[in-house]
């Protein structure tokens, strides 16, 4: 797992060095082992790496390139089926210097182009300098689980920079840090940053199994798509077609195995991150398929709070998978002091408070390990979260009244749950009711952003700034769901849910909390149920296998009843969070106040003070229980005040880091 930056200036540019050294120093905590640097002055190339070793310890130093120089990769991530690709290279004449998976991606560019991205599987976001043609190319891979910025910079825009995280675009002295009313509107919304869009006007990301292809000399830009999420003509359709229950489970079974197995590769110690759903419960059977149960090293946290401690699961788990298994507490003081620390490498603001915990369950396992295997997608691909089971029920109600019946029925349950006592708890009775009835009444497409989300479209007219609702708004928030429901290939509204919480949480949110928190402690995750296999069965399954009646995640379920006990995986879904409304009461409560206090958010410009300050006092007085958007609205705070418009270039702990 690694770092990378670059920059490509245009004919008779510069090519600026200290600029992409500087860039590349912000990468310090993805790669602490190694630097690397590829400069191409003649074609105002520079490409940066920063490595944590995991393959080929002493050979993997990059930038590495093919036999003659003239094509230059630095790569982010694993290709996990990089040995077959080499084998096949090997036979058609070409040499390899190193043992590293990354060195197939300069020699499969040279033999086959953009049909490359076809051929390699794995997690990976890279960059590729084609000297001969002067191109510079980025791809991310199928799932998007590792980031990539862009932007042009400049004197018209004719400057390309590059990199892993937003944080090393804005070492470029040319990079404007403008806040996109878009952006911040989107934000607000889905609580983090969806698809290609960033929080600063200019800035992109290539999207998930996709390339961008940069001509430098003709300065224009092409993008192309390699892999997408199909359904009804998904590769895997013929596995699922006419196939029983049982075979189906047993056909999960063993791709999980086998994408687990392509996982251990690996030439440092691996873990399990293993909360005690079943989730990471399956993907730690699957390892013990592989190798001998105690060698594998399981880790896990527990919390003071019952309502958010899983501890005891997790502990069933390892125990009966015979798991050398490490916990640690985490006290409330212990989250709430790291809080400045996860606000430092949070160069883009994420309003998912499952960070902080994810960040401490990360340095507590790099203490041991390099490499974890964790359980991220099942929820997404098998329809796992309590939303999906709220939609079962709003679908009833859609076929005995029509939508302004429905509306006006969450308008009283919302009065009805107003009367109920605010409780803090994980998942509390009257905070499900309140977010089922906030999500009654809006078309099918949409509610599930209603519920997911911080704030609502009429709601996120009230709390911006009075002179940003109207650029805000430009495009309705909830385009973006409707773009997808256009796009996606649905055969039925569980295909339509699997796409847009895959691509609209799974991407944008868990993917990126795991990817900022995890290098941040320079730990790679890997995650077997995002296999590409995995993922084209998932698509391919009809959606009565996913949610079956109220039952969340029903052939996964079954697929890990040879492997776990009954009571792990028929237990309700928790979740791994944070008590976020509780600690705004209490210890977090001058932070919460400070953040948001009423003149520094008008000399910002972003947010209607006045708005954010009576959220502020129901959920103080306890008349409310506004978590989700009070929390939302501090991330964002926190972002401002390290990375916002009129912050210095390198935050102090980043330049201590790097």
């Amino acid at each position: 797992m690694c770092g990378i930056s670059g920059i490509v200036v245009p004919p008779g540019a510069p090519l600026p060095r200290e600029t992409l050294r500087a860039m590349n120093n912000t990468l310090y905590r993805r790669g602490p082992d190694d630097e690397g640097y590829a400069f191409d002055e003649a074609g105002g190339c520079g490409l940066g790496h920063r490595r944590l070793s995991i393959i080929d310890l002493e050979g993997g130093h990059q930038p590495l390139g093919n036999a003659d120089g003239s094509i230059q990769v630095v790569v982010n991530g694993e290709i996990y089926n990089f040995q077959g690709i080499r084998e096949e290279l090997l036979a058609e004449g070409f040499r390899f210097r190193t043992n590293s998976d990354s060195e197939v991606v300069a020699h499969g560019w040279e033999r086959w182009g953009e049909g490359l991205f076809e051929r390699i599987d794995g997690m990976f976001a890279l960059a590729i300098w084609d000297g001969r043609s002067r191109r510079l190319i980025l791809a991310r891979d199928r799932m998007g689980k590792k980031p990539l910025y862009y932007a042009f910079v400049g004197p018209r825009r004719q400057t390309l920079v590059f990199g892993s995280e937003l944080k090393a675009l804005l070492q470029h002295p040319e990079f404007e840090r403008r806040v996109s009313p878009g952006g911040l509107a989107l934000y607000l919304t889905y609580e983090c940053l969806p698809e290609d869009r960033s929080i600063f006007e200019g800035a992109s990301r290539v999207q998930p199994g996709c390339f961008m292809i940069w001509d430098r000399q003709t300065g224009r830009t092409r993008h192309g798509e390699f892999w997408r999420m199909r359904f009804a003509d998904s590769p895997a359709a013929d596995d699922v077609r006419g196939k029983t229950e049982g075979e189906l489970a047993e056909h999960l079974r063993g791709l999980i195995r086998e994408a687990t197995k392509a996982r251990l590769i690996s030439d440092v110690p691996l873990g399990v991150l293993l909360s005690g759903g079943i989730d990471s419960s399956t993907v730690a059977a699957a390892m013990a398929d592989s190798v001998p149960a105690s060698q594998i090293k399981t880790f896990s946290v527990t919390f003071d709070d019952k309502s958010f401690d899983e501890s005891s699961h997790a502990r069933k788990v390892a125990k009966h998978l015979g798991t050398t298994h490490h916990e640690e507490r985490l006290s409330p003081q212990v989250m709430i002091d790291i809080l400045p620390e996860v606000a430092d490498f949070m160069c883009e603001p994420l309003g998912d408070g499952s960070l902080i915990p994810t960040y401490l369950l990360s340095r507590f396992t790099r203490q041991t390990v390099t490499v974890a295997l964790g359980g991220d997608g099942g929820d997404e691909l098998f329809l796992g979260y309590p939303t999906f089971q709220a939609d079962a029920v709003a679908r009833y109600l859609d076929r005995v009244t029509d939508l302004a019946t429905s509306a006006r029925l969450g308008r009283v349950l919302q009065r009805a749950a107003g009367a109920l006592p605010v409780s803090r708890k994980n998942f509390s009775f009257d905070f499900k009711v309140k977010r089922f009835a906030q999500g009654i009444g809006y078309h099918p497409d949409f509610r599930h952003q209603a519920w997911m989300g911080s704030f609502m479209p009429h709601e996120l007219a009230r709390v911006l700034a009075d002179d940003l609702v109207k650029p805000a708004f430009m495009e309705d928030p909830y385009a973006t769901v409707a773009r997808f429901r256009d796009r996606s290939g649905a055969r039925d509204h569980y295909d339509q849910a699997v796409y847009q919480y895959t691509r609209l949480y799974l991407t944008a949110d868990v993917l990126v909390k795991v990817d900022r928190a995890s290098m941040a402690q320079s730990l790679e995750v890997r995650a077997p149920l995002l296999d590409t296999k995995v993922v084209e069965f998932a698509c391919a399954l009809p959606g009565e296998h996913k949610l079956k009646g109220l039952t969340t995640k029903h052939l996964l379920k079954e697929a890990a009843r040879r492997w776990l006990p009954e009571e792990i995986v028929d237990r309700p879904k928790k979740g791994f969070g944070v008590p976020i409304a509780q600690w705004i009461r209490g210890p977090l409560r001058d932070l919460a106040h400070d953040l948001l206090d009423p003149a520094k958010l008008r000399r910002e410009g972003l947010l209607n003070a006045d708005e954010v300050t009576r959220l502020l006092r129901e959920h103080d007085e306890g008349r409310a229980d506004h978590r989700k958007p009070l929390w939302t609205l501090m991330a964002l705070e926190l972002w401002m005040e390290r990375y916002g418009p009129g912050t210095q270039a390198l935050h102090p702990e980043l330049r201590a880091a790097g």
